[in-house]
C-alpha cells in the first residue's frame, strides 16, 4: 500500500511542475539589463554628455578659424561733426561691407589669446556715387588679463579628471545594474521556487489527506492525526495562492527593470555552481585606488576647491587688461590699390583697476575659499577611510560566501533526502505527522536558504566589481571592456 501511495505522489508532483515561457540565465539577464534597461539608457546619456563636454573643453586649446562680416546700409539724417568742431544734421546715404578672416589661439599657461587676421572694408556713398576701400593685409595681436583668474589653466587640470570620473562612473553604474539584476533575478527565482514548492507540498498534502481518511475509517490512525493532515492541506492551498501572487509581482518588477514591455512569462535559471576563486585584499585595494570613480571624485573636489581659492584671490587684488595689436593698413579708391605700399599700425591698451575700499568683501571670499579647502580635505580623508573600509568588508564577505553557497547546497540536498525518508517512514506508520511536517519545513527552508546564498554571492561579486572597477576572475580592468557609445 505504501509503495502505491509513493508512486501516486510522484505522478502528482510531476504533473504539478510549473510550465514557464522563455528561459533566462543570470548572465543573459545582466546583458539584457545593461543593454536595454532604463537605468542603462540614462547612464549612457550621462556618459555621452560628459564625453561631448570633454570634447568641447579640448577644442578651447586648439586654433580657431573664423570668417566674419557685418555689412550695413545707412540712409538717415545724422548729427555729423564738422572740421571746425561744429555739428550739423546731414542726410547720409551709405553702404558699408566688410570681410574679416581671423585665426586665434588660446595660450593656456598665461590665460591670454593670440590672434592673426586679414580684413577688407568697402564704403559706398550712394548719393555721390563714390567708393573707398580700406584693407588690413596682416594684423597680429594679443589679449591678456594680468593678475586675473586663469580659467584655461585650471580647466586643463580639472576637466580630464572630470571626464575620467564620468567614464569610471558609467562603468560603475553598469556593475550596479548587474548587482540590482542579481537581486531581482533571485527574487523571481525564489518566488518561482516557492511556487514549485507550494505545488509539490499541496499535491503531497492532498494525497496524504486522502490516504489518511482511508486509514481513519479502518481505525489505524486517530482523528487528531487526520485533522492535522487536513489542516496541512488547507495551509498548503493558501501557500499556493500566495506563491502565485508573489511570482506575478516579482516577474512584473523584474521585467520592468529589464525594460521588457511585452507580457511574457519568464523562467529564471540560477546556476548551481559559482566560480571558485578568492580576491586578495591587497590587490583589491590597489585596483580600487587606481580604477574607482570615487578616487577621481575626490581629486576633482580638491582641484575645484583650489580653483575657487585662486579665483577669490584674483578678484580681490589689482586687475589689469593688456591688449596689443600690430599690422599693416592702407586705403584707396580701388581695391588693388589699397594693397600697395601699406602703412604700419600699432595699438596698445592697458586698463587698470585698483580696489581701494571694498569693506572686506574680497578678504571674506578668500577666507571662505580657504575654509572650503580644509572642509574638502577633511571630507576626502573621511571618504577615503570609508571607501577602504567598504572594500575590506566586501572582500572578506565575498571570500567567505563561496563556502556558504557550498554549505547551503549540501544542506538543501540533505534536507530533501531527509524529507523523502520521513515521508517513507510516515507511510509505513513508523513516524508521526509532526515529524513529517518538520522534515517538510526543513526541506523548504533549506531550498530558500540556498537560493538566498546564491543571490548574496552574485550581489557581492558585482558589488566588488563596482567598487574596484576590476574583474578579478579575468584579471583585467572593467574600463578596458567598456562598450562604445
Amino acid at each position: 500500500m505504501g509503495n502505491k501511495i509513493l508512486w501516486l505522489m510522484s505522478c502528482l508532483l510531476f504533473c504539478g511542475q510549473v510550465v514557464w515561457g522563455e528561459k533566462l540565465t543570470l548572465q543573459e539577464a545582466i546583458q539584457l539589463a545593461q543593454a536595454s534597461s532604463p537605468e542603462a539608457e540614462a547612464a549612457r546619456h550621462t556618459y555621452r554628455a560628459a564625453y561631448w563636454s570633454y570634447r568641447s573643453f579640448r577644442a578651447d586649446y586648439l586654433p580657431e578659424v573664423s570668417l566674419s562680416a557685418s555689412p550695413y546700409l545707412n540712409r538717415q539724417i545724422n548729427k555729423v561733426t564738422q572740421p571746425d568742431g561744429t555739428e550739423l544734421f546731414l542726410r547720409q546715404n551709405q553702404l558699408a561691407t566688410d570681410l574679416t578672416l581671423s585665426v586665434s589661439q588660446n595660450v593656456w599657461f598665461t590665460g591670454g589669446n593670440l590672434f592673426m587676421q586679414t580684413a577688407a572694408q568697402r564704403m559706398d556713398e550712394l548719393g555721390e556715387k563714390s567708393t573707398a576701400y580700406n584693407t588690413q593685409p596682416f594684423t597680429v595681436g594679443y589679449r591678456q588679463s594680468l593678475f586675473g583668474y586663469n580659467s584655461l589653466k585650471w580647466n586643463r587640470r580639472i576637466e580630464p579628471v572630470r571626464f575620467q570620473e564620468a567614464k569610471k562612473t558609467y562603468s560603475e553604474t553598469l556593475e550596479l545594474i548587474a548587482s540590482k539584476t542579481c537581486e531581482l533575478f533571485f527574487a523571481l527565482a525564489s518566488a518561482q521556487s516557492d511556487l514549485e514548492i507550494a505545488r509539490a507540498n499541496y499535491a503531497s498534502a492532498d494525497t496524504l489527506y486522502r490516504y489518511a481518511r482511508g486509514r481513519y475509517r479502518i481505525g489505524s490512525i486517530t482523528e487528531n492525526e487526520m485533522l492535522q493532515l487536513e489542516v496541512n492541506k488547507l495551509t498548503e492551498e493558501t501557500n499556493l495562492m500566495k506563491a502565485r501572487i508573489s511570482v506575478e509581482d516579482a516577474m512584473l518588477t523584474f521585467c520592468s527593470f529589464l525594460g521588457i514591455r511585452e507580457e511574457e512569462e519568464i523562467e529564471v535559471i540560477p546556476h548551481d555552481s559559482v566560480p571558485d576563486f578568492e580576491v586578495p585584499l591587497d590587490k583589491a585595494l590597489e585596483q580600487a585606488h587606481f580604477h574607482s570613480p570615487e578616487i577621481e571624485t575626490y581629486r576633482r573636489m580638491q582641484l575645484e576647491s583650489r580653483s575657487q581659492l585662486a579665483s577669490a584671490r584674483a578678484s580681490r587684488g589689482l586687475k589689469a587688461d593688456l591688449y596689443l595689436q600690430f599690422g599693416l593698413s592702407q586705403t584707396a579708391a580701388r581695391l588693388r590699390d589699397s594693397y600697395r605700399d601699406p602703412l604700419d599700425q600699432q595699438y596698445v591698451s592697458l586698463s587698470v583697476v585698483i580696489p581701494i575700499l571694498d569693506w572686506g568683501r574680497g578678504k571674506g571670499k578668500v577666507r571662505v575659499a580657504k575654509s572650503n579647502i580644509e572642509l574638502v580635505n577633511t571630507q576626502v580623508e573621511q571618504g577615503m577611510n570609508d571607501f577602504e573600509l567598504n572594500v575590506r568588508q566586501m572582500v572578506r564577505q565575498f571570500n567567505l560566501q563561496a563556502r556558504q553557497v557550498e554549505v547551503a547546497s549540501r544542506t538543501d540536498e540533505t534536507a530533501r533526502r531527509r524529507y523523502e525518508v520521513a515521508l517513507r517512514l510516515y507511510l509505513m506508520g513508523k513516524s508521526s505527522v509532526l515529524d513529517l511536517n518538520a522534515a517538510t519545513t526543513e526541506k523548504d527552508t533549506s531550498r530558500r536558504n540556498y537560493i538566498e546564498a546564491l543571490k548574496t554571492y552574485w550581489m557581492l561579486y558585482y558589488g566588488l566589481r563596482s567598487l574596484t572597477q576590476y574583474d578579478f576572475y579575468r584579471n583585467c580592468p572593467l574600463t578596458e571592456t567598456l562598450p562604445e557609445i
